[in-house]
């Protein structure tokens, strides 16, 4: 049944085209399989954040098929390079991206591009080899010279005599005591008079900790 519509058309459009859809199935595994191994192997053991796991497959298999099929049709590269550019400033409204997780997303972005693009003047090795490259580097940052990960909680502190700079020490051994964290450093973040607290932003390396508080708590408005 299959083979009878090799050739055949509807509405000027051909129903299979075996080399086509075999291009699109190998492609796709092969981006696929790089990006999941940067994200889930790579990403994710260092942060432990699920929220972005789910965005950065979808968002690169969605733009992987995107640039792929209007490859299809001749798009220009100005075209590629201009979606590219949107979907890099992407800003949620309600949760900035973070700075590592922004350029995870450029990572992500930018292989799902070159995967898609990639013509026939480019062979498989040297498409190989680019992904390689950067799935390279990411592992060197992650594990091998970047041997602890920092991770930092959000704390909404009344005791706001101690945020001044030269009472850090105290600020940082009340701290410790209260949560029972050996703190590395901390940040202060939008301070209330009104009310006599200032929210904290407390560092230390935790490698498998669950960052459970997001970046824009760190400086929104206190509406407790």
């Amino acid at each position: 049944m299959i083979l009878c519509l090799v050739g055949t058309k509807l509405f000027g459009i051909e129903v299979i085209n075996y080399t086509d859809v075999l291009e699109l199935f190998i492609r796709f595994t092969f981006n696929f399989v790089v990006t999941t191994a940067i994200i889930r192997h790579l990403y994710y053991a260092a942060t432990r954040r699920k929220d972005y796991l789910f965005t950065y497959i979808l968002l690169s298999t969605t733009i992987f098929l995107l640039i792929f099929m209007l490859e299809s049709v001749k798009m220009k590269i100005g075209f590629a390079l201009g979606l590219f550019a949107i979907f890099g400033i992407i800003r949620y409204r309600t949760n900035p991206i973070p700075i590592k997780e922004m350029t995870y997303l450029f990572v992500v972005i930018g292989l799902s591009v070159i995967n898609a693009m990639s013509s026939k003047k480019i062979s498989y090795a040297e498409l190989l080899l680019v992904n390689l490259i950067i799935i390279t580097i990411i592992f060197l940052l992650e594990k091998v010279w970047l041997l602890k990960h920092e991770t930092s909680k959000v704390i909404l502190f009344e005791k706001i005599e101690l945020i001044k700079p030269e009472r850090q020490k105290e600020l940082i051994s009340d701290l410790e005591e209260r949560t029972g964290i050996k703190i590395s450093r901390v940040e202060i973040g939008k301070i209330n008079f009104l009310k006599d607290t200032a929210r904290v932003k407390i560092f230390y390396f935790e490698s498998d900790q669950i960052n459970h508080f997001e970046d824009e708590d760190f400086y929104a408005d206190d509406d407790s």
